[in-house]
């Protein structure tokens, strides 16, 4: 591959605001400069308004191979990431079989190993993300596995959780959570308070996360380790965090892009697209996360990417199944949304930074002889998201015929140059 990139702005810890070219070589960025010649052979590159960022990062994502390709299956979803201008991503256990040893660990690898997106993936804490028995963690680690948890099976035994921490903490392994009480959520649809009571749906109270919140940080500050609590959705959750990080815990936190937007006033006509988990909760929550996230409470944004089979959602409400697509669309709900409170810079920083400071990899640089793992976009263009921009083989989502400001152009990493129409 060689590649020209004509008139882009850099975007990123060192950013210069003036546009200029990239050559790159086999995946490696070659020279950096104005008015580089193109040589024989060269694919040239421009877009008015380009900028380019080290490659973004998305956590969490479900990818249903092994066992649920009718869902989604591991090429569909490298063409989303891609699609949405990630370039690594991080996907959770929750397959068939799950990833709970090195065997699937392996299987994920090796099978995205000529895909233009790295898939780092996450292993069990539990045997079948079962919550029962420990899952063999030293031995996904030294397969590849990023981190462990029980991706969107909340570990509900505290007992379980608290011998994950102590045994990760051996080899410096990070601990997930998605903080759930299942029992106090029993039967809930959405976010408990106004809108659910007058929609005669079930509520899922706040207190199902936040009691979570709290047991995981005493089980963190008796155990020790590392620990990373995925998506958070409350004020009050923010507010124990931030006094966690505050009394030195190595705690880290995200938040999903969608409970950063909206609020469950979304789901008055019963749209089963808006049906997540976390749940859409209230103005107050909304604006505390968004306060979470700048000032660091928060240390980075999810897509929080769940493909369902239209068997699975297009049903009635109390019957669907949670969750939307997300990888295609978060940086374009930033830009829309979110123009306010976050820069191109931030989201840069909340997207492909801090989830690899958080995860432990090295962080992809813009400099003459480092591997190429970028990331184009239009911070302004304007555009109309329709079916024709979904990657993913799902199509579980509320957003077809929006109209966004902020576009991905393109990725280029592991050699590869994906461009978006």
């Amino acid at each position: 591959m060689l590649l020209l990139l004509k008139n882009v702005r850099v975007v990123g810890e060192k950013q210069d605001k003036r546009p200029t070219d990239m050559l790159i070589r086999d995946g490696v960025i070659e020279a950096i400069g104005e008015n580089l010649p193109a040589e024989k052979g060269t694919t040239v590159w421009s877009s008015a308004n380009a900028c380019v960022s080290p490659g973004w990062f998305d956590v969490g994502i479900q990818a249903g191979d092994p066992g649920y390709e009718h869902r989604e299956d591991l090429h569909t979803a490298a063409r989303a990431a891609a699609a949405g201008g990630f370039t690594s991503v991080a996907c959770f256990p929750n397959t068939h079989p799950a990833i709970h040893s090195k065997s699937e660990v392996l299987y994920v690898k090796n099978k995205t190993e000529r895909e233009p997106v790295i898939f780092h993936p996450i292993g069990a804490v539990s045997v079948a993300c079962e919550g029962k028995d420990l899952a063999e963690l030293f031995d996904m680690r030294s397969a590849g596995a990023i981190a462990f948890g029980d991706g969107r099976r909340a570990v509900q035994d505290a007992g379980l959780l608290l011998r994950a921490m102590q045994y990760a903490n051996a080899f410096d392994g990070l601990i997930m959570n998605e903080p759930y009480h299942k029992s106090i959520a029993a039967g809930g649809q959405m976010h408990e308070g106004v809108v659910s009571t007058s929609l005669g749906l079930k509520g899922i109270p706040a207190l199902a996360e936040e009691i979570m919140v709290q047991r995981d940080l005493k089980l963190l500050e008796y155990a020790e380790g590392r620990l990373h609590l995925h998506l958070l959705s409350s004020a009050k959750s923010v507010a124990l965090v931030r006094e966690a990080k505050k009394a030195g815990l190595p705690v880290t936190a995200s938040v999903a892009i969608a409970n950063l937007c909206f609020t469950d006033e979304k789901l008055a006509d019963f749209d089963s697209n808006w049906k997540l988990l976390p749940p859409l909760r209230s103005r107050t929550d909304t604006e505390a996360l968004l306060e979470g996230l700048a000032d660091g409470t928060i240390d980075f944004i999810c897509s929080n990417h769940a493909p369902w089979d239209e068997e699975a959602k297009n049903l009635e409400f109390p019957f669907a199944e949670f969750g939307m697509l997300g990888m295609e669309t978060t940086f374009a709900l930033c830009r829309t949304f979110l123009k306010k409170q976050l820069s191109s810079t931030d989201i840069v920083e909340k997207m492909a930074l801090a989830p690899r400071r958080v995860l432990g990899l090295p962080l992809p640089e813009i400099k003459p002889g480092a591997r190429a793992e970028l990331t184009l976009f239009d911070p302004d263009a304007e555009w109309v998201f329709g079916e024709n921009d979904i990657r993913s083989k799902s199509r579980n989502t509320p957003f077809i015929g929006q109209k966004f400001t902020g576009k991905v152009l393109g990725i280029v990493n592991k050699g590869q140059w994906v461009q978006n129409p």
